[in-house]
């Protein structure tokens, strides 16, 4: 696994919730706050919700790397089903996420977060560069950490939505 080939997590939940009420909980940017392990603070710089240009501001930290900030950039939205934010860094977008909403024939839903790697550099990037012969390893541990992420976020979308 390269970086390069921009690797992506997703997990997917079908919930009993309507698709309405999915869409509420996955556009609340706040969403992270109650289970990341990295994601400190998170607010609306330019805009005030989901619409495309619209820049939100995530402050994290962690015990190894101390704390940064990055600034995210919607960069699509159908409302009530799809919307999609770029990570900005310093030499262009370092990953994109998205939440996506269908609903299901009960009238339940189906909720999917994803997220893609690069395709410019980011903080992994160091890490690779000082071990490039593990670099699919490194790449794995953070995609697993990703997806324990988005697994936390669905489970909190089902409490929410309950």
């Amino acid at each position: 696994m390269r970086y390069r080939d921009q690797p992506t997590a997703e997990v997917t939940r079908r919930l009993s919730c309507t698709p309405e009420a999915a869409w509420a909980v996955v556009t609340d940017i706040e969403l992270p706050l109650a289970h990341s392990p990295e994601l400190r603070k998170v607010q609306w710089i330019e805009g005030d919700g989901v619409a495309v240009g619209n820049i939100f501001r995530g402050d994290n930290e962690t015990s190894g790397l101390g704390g940064w900030s990055t600034d995210c950039v919607v960069s699509d939205v159908e409302p009530g089903r799809r919307w999609t934010w770029a990570v900005r860094g310093r030499g262009g977008v370092m990953a994109t996420w998205g939440f996506e909403v269908d609903p299901t024939s009960d009238g339940g839903s189906i909720v999917r977060q994803w997220g893609r790697m690069g395709p410019d550099p980011s903080g992994l990037s160091i890490f690779i560069a000082q071990h490039p012969d593990k670099e699919s390893r490194i790449i794995e541990g953070r995609l697993q950490q990703w997806r324990e992420g988005m697994e936390a976020n669905l489970d909190e979308v089902a409490r929410r939505t309950a």
